[in-house]
């Protein structure tokens, strides 16, 4: 990873994650459709299937107004198809905005537009589109949040592009060079780059003995987290685990950028750090000096070295493919498959937590 003079870390509570469409006790049905005369728009109809009116958190989520991921998108070999939008990692509070909650009574439903092309390269062809995840929510017009998440998955919607059109959308991320960034930012003061450097460090730490307890440790702590104990999985994730160590374990060489500045602008109240995984660039927000610890003792609690390993996951450059935010925090990230939760850049900042505190 190169140190460089500023420093960004974005990790995205971005994908909501879904139930499979049909009335449950309580959740969300999602159903996607194409909106006439656009180039790549998804309308989402997300209706409130349960008894309880929910305040569902739009910050990192689908919901968000943010170029987050709220789709998956694969062409027609069944090829994923990159992000090239934001991962943004936030800090989960009781003040959180109003402005970051969507309330749904019960039976109630609303529409929302993704707009695929301003974060994916889409060319001309047949595509298909789906999403599923978890969203953290309070009930009625608390902001407070629950210890759960309410789940779901859409339907899959198969659209045909006109590649033309959206090569001339605009895209939600303009292309910059390095050079330009760098002139626009002033970069780390002293005691960021300490900060940060001890961060990595520590994420270096945590990260290879996560590693090793994927590899041979307990294999029910480990399911607790990635929902198996097949010996594969465990090796993709010891894998991926031990690459972010190395990525983390330097300052001075690597695939990924580090930022300590806002080079993107997409910084905010509750917004810890971002990533970018077009460009393997991470950002760190003001946030993330000001009210983090370098390392907590508490059990599934957000701090400095596992939000750099959060969004260390999101860079392909680190291993590859990237991570995902199919879920954000403990119980939302608990409650996805396995196959969602080894693709979940907060699984594997969550395991490495309880591995070193000893959950």
């Amino acid at each position: 990873m190169y140190f460089a003079r500023a420093s960004l870390i974005l990790a995205a509570v971005a994908n909501a994650a879904s139930i499979p469409n049909g009335k449950r006790d309580t959740g969300l049905e999602v159903t996607l459709t194409a909106a006439e005369g656009s180039v790549a728009d998804v309308i989402a109809t997300v209706k409130n299937v349960g008894a309880e009116s929910l305040n569902l958190l739009t910050l990192g989520t689908f919901l968000d107004a943010a170029p987050v991921q709220k789709l998956a998108v694969v062409d027609e070999a069944n090829a994923p198809v990159a992000f090239t939008g934001v991962y943004r990692s936030i800090q989960y509070s009781n003040d959180l905005s109003d402005n970051y909650f969507k309330l749904l009574a019960a039976g109630e439903s609303f529409n929302t537009t993704i707009n695929a092309a301003a974060v994916h390269d889409l060319k001309s062809g047949t595509y298909s589109f789906s999403a599923e995840g978890a969203i953290p929510f309070a009930i009625g017009d608390s902001k407070e949040l629950t210890d759960n998440a309410v789940t779901y998955k859409t339907n899959v919607l198969t659209m045909a592009v006109d590649g033309e059109a959206a090569k001339l959308a605009p895209k939600a991320i303009p292309e910059m060079t390095i050079a330009e960034r760098t002139v626009l930012q002033s970069g780390c003061t002293s005691s960021n780059k300490a900060a940060t450097t001890a961060a990595l460090s520590s994420c270096a730490s945590l990260a290879r003995a996560a590693s090793t307890a994927a590899k041979s440790g307990s294999s029910s702590k480990f399911s607790e987290y990635f929902k198996t104990t097949s010996s594969s999985v465990r090796s993709t994730v010891a894998a991926r685990l031990s690459a972010v160590a190395t990525q983390c374990g330097s300052i001075t060489s690597g695939g990924t950028k580090y930022y300590c500045t806002d080079v993107y602008d997409y910084c905010e109240s509750n917004v810890l750090a971002y990533t970018l995984p077009s460009t393997n660039e991470i950002v760190n927000c003001p946030l993330y000096y000001s009210d983090l610890p370098l390392l907590s003792s508490t059990c599934h609690a957000q701090d400095r070295a596992t939000t750099s390993l959060h969004e260390m996951t999101h860079a392909p450059a680190t291993y590859s493919p990237g991570t995902d935010d199919n879920a954000y925090g403990y119980s939302a990230s608990i409650a996805l498959s396995s196959a969602s939760a080894v693709l979940n850049a907060d699984s594997y900042a969550l395991y490495a937590n309880a591995i070193y505190v000893g959950c």
